[in-house]
């Protein structure tokens, strides 16, 4: 690798350790801890270099630390920069944030094999077809969309807790008969793994650097939940305001979520197609308004029980629209005929989002068939029957027919 131009700082060197230390650092990786005038790291992390091979100042990392970041950097401007990471610094860590503040090409990354990596090699699983959810600042239900009888899957853990936690958590989706393997200190001295089944878990507390491998059982009367859109009316809590299981599946497919997309789900209800539309892919990312506070609360809990807790609630819309980010598109469940709504929405959805519109009643559907004569879309008329007993017989039940309006805001006729 070239040096820096004349007036050009040196790139920042990212360096991968694992717990084996100094010990399992490769040449290119010592040299740049040791020309290092400044190190930065974890306690734990700075410890593992010894005294003799670095004279750089020593920085432990304060929390919060990405608030911190920036003004660190700053601090240090012009100055030989190393900044330790456990094991592959672009693998859920440190080498990822720095990225988003500094650029890639201010960068030389020297990555260890992942904590992932590991784990997959004492399980003899094959790395590209094992799932990896972080708990790292995140909820721990996150893991609970990717749930599915006979599959394995890794949890990076954030503590020695996680693994009583997540044996609690699986207990009581439906997973209990799962087994659990904590790998400790993978690749160091004081490797450790204890393995165990989620529902009998009472192993103690161990080390807190630990990553979990999952087999997942599910048990026989445990309900089915595919990451698909139609997720069984029952599983949601709430007052039984929510968009019906069929017609939460067609309109699902008509917004058509892409990963890292955002949706605005305006009058939520119970923050069934909110939380749907999350749990299609892990990037998804939505927010859902609604007027009562009850509701919002039910959204909230409705979301962390399906595995979506990331999913924003906010009070009324179009008031609660505030400094948001535009989103890629608006799916409008109630509060359709409220003076200003469609045209609030309209206005912050960008040339090429989608707009979907769900009506029941004759008001709300004379509305659609107005907006489609002026915005262009389609429209689509749905009726659901569902099977009821009648006495000793079976009956056809008509459910309310629901109107259905979807447009891609287009430049010419927005």
């Amino acid at each position: 690798m070239s040096g820096p131009s004349r007036g050009e700082s040196a790139p920042i060197a990212v360096v991968g350790i694992g717990a084996d230390g100094w010990d399992g650092l490769g040449g290119p990786a010592r040299r740049e801890i040791a020309g290092a005038a400044v190190l930065f790291g974890s306690e734990r992390q700075l410890a593992l270099v010894p005294a003799g091979e670095s004279a750089a100042v020593r920085v432990a990392w304060p929390s919060p630390l990405v608030p911190a970041l920036p003004g660190l950097l700053e601090q240090y401007a012009g100055q030989r920069l190393c900044v330790l990471a456990s094991g592959d610094p672009m693998f859920f860590g440190i080498g990822v944030t720095l990225t988003g503040i500094v650029g890639a090409q201010r960068l030389r990354v020297l990555p260890q094999p992942s904590s992932a990596a590991l784990a997959c090699a004492r399980m003899g699983w094959a790395l590209p077809e094992t799932p990896v959810v972080s708990a790292v600042a995140r909820r721990l239900e996150t893991v609970l969309p990717e749930l599915s009888d006979g599959r394995r899957m890794l949890l990076l853990s954030p503590d020695e807790h996680t693994p009583a936690r997540l044996a609690d958590l699986l207990s009581r989706n439906g997973f209990g008969d799962s087994r659990l393997t904590v790998l400790e200190q993978l690749g160091g001295p004081a490797e450790h793994v204890v393995s165990g089944q989620a529902a009998n878990w009472d192993a103690a507390p161990g080390d807190p650097l630990n990553i979990v491998a999952i087999e997942c059982v599910r048990n026989a009367d445990a309900p089915r939940l595919s990451r698909l859109p139609g997720l069984p009316d029952s599983v949601y809590g709430g007052d039984g305001q929510l968009t019906k299981s069929e017609i939460r599946t067609l309109t699902l497919a008509t917004l058509a979520p892409a990963p890292g997309e955002l949706l605005w789900d305006v009058g939520g209800g119970s923050g069934t197609i909110a939380i749907e539309w999350c749990r299609t892919h892990p990037g998804c990312r939505a927010v859902a308004f609604e007027r009562l506070e009850s509701r919002r609360k039910q959204i909230t809990a409705n979301a962390a029980a399906l595995g979506v807790p990331q999913l924003e609630v906010r009070g009324p819309a179009p008031a609660g629209f505030g400094e948001l980010s535009a989103p890629d598109a608006v799916f409008i469940g109630g509060g359709l005929t409220q003076d200003g709504m469609f045209e609030a929405c309209w206005e912050r959805l960008p040339v090429g989002g989608r707009l979907v519109a769900n009506a029941v009643t004759a008001e709300s559907e004379s509305l659609l068939l107005r907006l489609a004569a002026t915005h262009g879309g389609e429209l689509r008329r749905f009726q659901v029957y569902r099977a009821e007993p009648l006495g000793g017989f079976t009956s056809w039940r008509p459910q309310l027919p629901v109107t259905q309006w979807s447009v891609v805001k287009d430049p010419i006729v927005a």
